[in-house]
């Protein structure tokens, strides 16, 4: 099994600056990595993403975080980051990390699934 450990979330004031973290850990040796995300979801809202790299290292970003968060990872793809700067009241939310893997399941190269993988969230407040 993957798991997903993030870390980093608290209480930001507004202008401020925050860094996620989410640790891919378990069998990893079983699996590929294509596309990471960050996810987040306030009270009364749906979940949206907040931005997404891929294994090309394209990434994409909400529009509302444009300009102001970051996402990367370590060289290894075995920790994956958000930069949050510039922080407003409307990112507080709890933000979660998910991988898209492709796991093998046997020896044969077509014998592989499709998994998402999601950490457990972190609550992130920016007071105004």
């Amino acid at each position: 099994q993957v798991q997903l450990v993030e870390s980093g979330g608290g209480l930001v004031q507004a202008g401020g600056s925050l860094r996620l973290s989410c640790v891919v850990s378990g069998n990893t040796q079983s699996i590929r990595l294509n596309a990471f995300g960050w996810y987040r979801q306030a009270p009364g809202k749906q979940r949206e993403l907040v931005a997404n790299l891929r294994s090309d290292e394209s990434t994409t970003y909400a529009d509302s975080v444009k300009g102001r968060f970051t996402i990367s990872s370590a060289k290894n793809w075995d920790t994956f980051y958000l930069q949050m700067n510039r922080m407003k009241p409307e990112d507080t939310a709890v933000y979660s990390c998910r991988a898209d893997v492709t796991k093998q399941t046997g020896p044969d190269p077509w014998q592989k699934t499709n998994l998402e993988v999601w950490g457990q969230g972190t609550q992130v407040t920016v007071a105004s």
